[in-house]
């Protein structure tokens, strides 16, 4: 028995279109958040790789009578782009202008963010091993009336050794040598070694803790996210990075680096603004330093900011 297939296109229900006045009103913002898509972003050797990102896309709705906007034009654009277009200011500017030019008489602002885990393989300090580091990174970007706005922001984590308690520290050392050697007594260099390598030759130390250094920058007009370069210039400046792959040899080497580089939390935001101020690439930046106290329940905070005329707010 032959059968016919009704290829009539069915009329489907439209309830976005409707008007209801009851509930008339311009809206700042509506879009979407946390839609799960693979980006292409820029690896450290200039290669693109695909990552697993968290997407955030928004527009505004400034015409009181329009029930809603059409998120699933957000969502094409988006997948088009992000998908096939590594992520430069450029390729966001494009995905917001069609995010514009879609919503033609809805909206007159968009903005995009995307979030994701950064992974860079790090070198031990002397074993010759290295791991796998995952730093969390967050881009944004906006497009209106006043132009384009692309920002960078990221994480990066240290340790950090409390300098008043490596001071009170070596003073007790000081006072349990001053117990074990008689004063005025010949001293023997063999003796002293010896000490130093009992429970006695480091009767107290210092508190460290583990730290974060979070940072959004606005980068200035031709340059692309750099994303590793960044991280390496905040590690450089901080000089001790949490490590990946640690034998003995590493975990020494990495006590050393912290008795070099006593700090509070001032010491560190003064390190990275310095590191930050010295890049060309950055036109604004402001960062937040947290210690992450041992010797507290709270933690040591410190704020900067460039300082930048109508630029980000030191408060912020």
């Amino acid at each position: 028995m032959n059968t016919t297939r009704d290829n009539t296109q069915r009329a489907m229900p439209d309830v976005a279109s409707e008007r209801r006045p009851e509930l008339a009103g311009a809206l700042d913002w509506v879009g979407m958040d946390e839609i799960e898509l693979p980006v292409l972003i820029a690896g450290g050797d200039g290669a693109a790789q695909r990552v697993s990102a968290r997407v955030a896309a928004f527009v505004n709705l400034h015409r009181p009578d329009a029930r809603g906007i059409h998120m699933s034009r957000l969502y094409l654009h988006l997948d088009r782009h992000l998908s096939a277009e590594v992520l430069t200011p450029a390729a966001l500017r494009r995905l917001l202008r069609d995010f514009l030019d879609s919503h033609e008489g809805l909206s007159d602002r968009a903005r995009v963010s995307v979030r994701f885990d950064h992974l860079v393989r790090r070198p031990a300090l002397a074993s010759g091993n290295s791991g796998w580091r995952s730093y969390p990174v967050e881009i944004a970007a906006r497009l209106d009336e006043a132009g384009f706005e692309a920002e960078l922001g990221l994480e990066v984590q240290y340790s950090s050794t409390c300098p008043a308690s490596a001071a009170l520290s070596r003073q007790l050392i000081q006072e349990q040598f001053a117990r074990d050697f008689a004063e005025g007594a010949a001293v023997d260099r063999q003796a002293v070694l010896a000490w130093l390598g009992t429970p006695a030759g480091i009767v107290a130390t210092p508190h460290s803790q583990r730290s974060a250094a979070k940072l959004r920058v606005k980068l200035a007009s031709g340059f692309d996210f750099p994303i590793t370069e960044l991280i390496d210039r905040v590690e450089q400046a901080l000089r001790t990075p949490v490590q990946t792959a640690v034998k003995r040899e590493d975990e020494q080497a990495f006590a050393l680096a912290n008795g070099q580089n006593l700090m509070f939390c001032e010491d560190a935001a003064r390190r990275v603004a310095r590191a930050l101020d010295a890049d060309e690439r950055i036109a604004d930046y402001q960062l937040r330093v947290a210690h992450y106290e041992s010797l507290h329940p709270h933690d040591a905070v410190a704020y900067a900011s460039k300082g930048v005329a109508g630029g980000y707010a030191p408060e912020e």
